[in-house]
C-alpha cells in the first residue's frame, strides 16, 4: 500500500468507520456479484463506494483481507453449527462425514471468495505455495479433523490422515475437480465419505 493515499484522509470516528466499513462490503459483494470477484480492482471498489483509497486501506489490507471480511459471518455460522454438534459426542464417523460435507459445501458456494485469498501474497512470496490452509481461518477444520480421527482412533500416522482429508477441503483441489475434472458437488462428498470409511477401517 502506498502511504501518500493516507495524507489529507483524517480518521473517521468509530461510528463513520463502522458505516464506511459495512459500505466497502456491500460495495464489494455487490460489483464481485456483477463483474465476477476477479475482474473487480480495490480502486473500483472504493469508487463505487464513493471514498478514498485512504479508507478503504485502513479497513482493508488488500483484495484477500476484503474476501475474508465478506465471509466472516458464514465462517462464525459454521463454526457455531459444529461446535453445537460435535459437543454431544455423537459417533464420531458421522460426526467426521457430516463436518467434512459441511466444509466442502462451504469450498464450493465461496470458491471465488477464497481463491482470491489465496492467491494474494507479497513480492516476497511469488515462489511459495498459496497457504491459504495455514489461515487461522481455515485451519480450524484440521484441528476438528484430527480430533475426529483420534476418537475413531484408526490404525497408522494420524497426522497424515488428517492432511489428506484436510488437502481434499482446499479451494484449489475442489476448484480443480470441479472445473477440470467435472466432479459434481454429490460426487465430491461421497469422495470424501468414502475415504473416511477407508482410512477408518
Amino acid at each position: 500500500m502506498n502511504d501518500n493515499l493516507l495524507i489529507n484522509d483524517p480518521q473517521p470516528s468509530r461510528a463513520d468507520a463502522l458505516k464506511n466499513r459495512a459500505l466497502l462490503l456491500e460495495t464489494a459483494q455487490r460489483l464481485f456479484a456483477e463483474q465476477g470477484v476477479e475482474n473487480v480492482s480495490m480502486t473500483a471498489i472504493a469508487d463505487a463506494a464513493g471514498v478514498g483509497k485512504g479508507t478503504l486501506y485502513r479497513h482493508f489490507e488488500n483484495k484477500s483481507d476484503l474476501c475474508h471480511a465478506l465471509l466472516d459471518q458464514e465462517t462464525r455460522d459454521l463454526q457455531e453449527r459444529s461446535l453445537r454438534r460435535l459437543q454431544n459426542m455423537g459417533d464420531p464417523h458421522e460426526d467426521l462425514v457430516w463436518f467434512l460435507e459441511q466444509v466442502a459445501l462451504f469450498v464450493i458456494r465461496n470458491s471465488r471468495l477464497l481463491c482470491v485469498g489465496a492467491s494474494s501474497r507479497t513480492d516476497n512470496e511469488r515462489e511459495m505455495p498459496p497457504l491459504i490452509l495455514a489461515h487461522p481461518a481455515h485451519f480450524w477444520w484440521r484441528v476438528t479433523i484430527r480430533g475426529l480421527l483420534q476418537r475413531i482412533n484408526p490404525p497408522g500416522d494420524l497426522d497424515y490422515m488428517t492432511d489428506i482429508l484436510y488437502v481434499m477441503l482446499d479451494v484449489h483441489t475442489i476448484y480443480f475437480q470441479r472445473t477440470t475434472l467435472g466432479y459434481d458437488t454429490a460426487r465430491i462428498i461421497e469422495g470424501l465419505t468414502s475415504t473416511v470409511k477407508s482410512l477408518a477401517r
